[in-house]
């Protein structure tokens, strides 16, 4: 798998401070895995994030080759949400995810979880819930 990091989104990412030696996923954010609290069937597939991590996640498994020489992996699932001509540009002064099929998510977040404490099932999802109403 391969994504073209566009050279204005590799400047907004420095700025951000992602360290190029970090490991990163691609992944959604929609509830459908421990990195997200986002609930609701509107946010399925319309939502991804960068989370930037200390270790590799055994779930993400996939390399995306990238321009910008980060450590950038997904999962299969993530990647089943994709096609050909992956991108992030900059877009309204926010990062842009796209492919040849066009936009997939105009606020493309980027998530520092290397001091995180990740949240047991039950808080996610009770956070899922009080938030599913609000973002659909």
């Amino acid at each position: 798998m391969k994504i073209n990091i566009k050279p204005e989104a590799k400047t907004y990412l420095d700025n951000k401070n992602v360290p190029t030696d970090a490991v990163i996923l691609l992944t959604t954010d929609d509830g459908s895995n421990k990195y997200s609290s986002l609930g609701g069937s509107c946010a399925i597939g319309d939502k991804f994030q960068l989370v930037i991590l200390n270790e590799a996640d055994p779930n993400y498994t996939i390399k995306v080759e990238n321009d910008a020489g980060y450590n950038l992996s997904t999962s299969e699932n993530d990647a089943d949400l994709t096609t050909n001509g992956l991108n992030i540009s900059v877009w309204h002064n926010a990062l842009a995810l796209k492919d040849n099929s066009g936009i997939l998510d105009g606020a493309l977040s980027v998530v520092d979880w290397r001091n995180v404490k990740p949240e047991t099932a039950a808080e996610r999802r009770e956070k899922m819930l009080s938030l599913g109403d609000k973002i659909c």
